[in-house]
């Protein structure tokens, strides 16, 4: 970085600096004239060793990382190009610039020191209107990009609480929502159902058709599952071979009802469309529970747990309440 003269040797136009623009008066130009004006080689960074300053392009263009003091830096660069300037938030807060700032390419750079860019907005209105208009845009921009990132993180979020093969909720999302529901279901005196269900015999379906086939029963179990419930209700991956679904506003025998017909649709469930293919099909054993007086979310899955493993035990292929 090597200083290469003053503002009044430069040779560029007071007007075509954009915080300048309809604010050029005799009196600013000679308060600009002194200014050093700095030359970076391509990719050299613009140290702020002497404090808060306001740096304007006035030729070339330079890269702005985000904030790398707060925490802020997530990759995001925007470019400054000639007439453009960037340090107004420090020396509007008396701070040393907390962001990264390089050439692109070859650059001149305008510097003007803090006190004196105040002096300057004290005797000027049009500077003052537009700094409080860059200002305006700055944070319209921010405020719009911190939106964009909060939708982004409840994407992934969400997106994190999705069994990646069934397209069901995980574990992550039960452990998060299933206690808020069940308080829920406790302080209004609503019912709430719990089905565990089990695909019968899995791991002798994977033996003999592959784990690749293993998948698609997966995926088919969780389609006629998901398709056979209301909007309200909610299907979980629960772990290998094994799914849960919730049931709000639901007794004990309407949840049955459910059970028999969602055990009824894995009968007739089709694995293979290939009818070259031999056509095994997936059956279910059923768990039914639905929450008691002061029971937690962990009473009332081993509840419907205990039901499968009744289930199970008796033959498989069927429902235990």
């Amino acid at each position: 970085m090597e200083k290469i003269g003053n503002f009044s040797a430069s040779g560029f136009n007071i007007g075509d600096l954009q915080l300048f623009s309809d604010a050029v008066d005799e009196r600013t130009a000679a308060m600009l004239a002194p200014c050093a004006v700095l030359r970076l080689e391509a990719g050299e960074a613009l140290s702020d060793n002497s404090g808060a300053c306001l740096y304007i392009v006035l030729r070339g263009s330079l890269a702005v990382a985000a904030d790398t003091y707060t925490g802020m830096d997530d990759g995001t660069v925007s470019k400054v190009l000639p007439g453009e300037s960037v340090g107004e938030q420090s020396v509007l807060d008396e701070a040393s610039n907390l962001t990264a700032i390089s050439a692109l390419e070859e650059s001149d750079v305008l510097v003007i020191d803090a006190v004196l860019v105040w002096e300057l907005i004290e005797q000027s209105n049009g500077l003052a209107r537009n700094l409080l208009r860059l200002m305006s845009f700055r944070i319209r921009a921010a405020n719009a990009l911190l939106r964009r990132r909060q939708k982004l993180g409840e994407f992934y979020r969400q997106l994190s609480m999705v069994d990646s093969l069934t397209g069901l909720y995980n574990r992550a999302w039960l452990n998060d929502l299933l206690p808020n529901m069940i308080s829920t279901a406790h302080e209004s005196g609503a019912p709430l159902s719990l089905l565990m269900i089990d695909l019968d015999h899995f791991k002798r379906f994977n033996d003999q058709h592959g784990h690749q086939a293993g998948d698609q029963a997966l995926r088919i179990a969780a389609q006629v599952v998901g398709a056979a419930l209301r909007p309200t209700d909610f299907a979980v991956r629960y772990g290998g071979e094994e799914l849960m679904v919730i049931l709000p506003d639901t007794n004990e025998h309407l949840a049955l009802l459910v059970a028999e017909r969602l055990c009824e649709r894995l009968r007739q469930a089709v694995i293979f469309e290939d009818l070259r293919c031999p056509l095994p099909h997936i059956t279910g054993s059923f768990g039914v529970a639905s929450l008691a007086l002061r029971q937690d979310e962990h009473g009332l899955i081993a509840t419907a747990d205990a039901a499968l493993y009744r289930a199970k035990d008796a033959g498989r292929n069927r429902i235990a309440v």
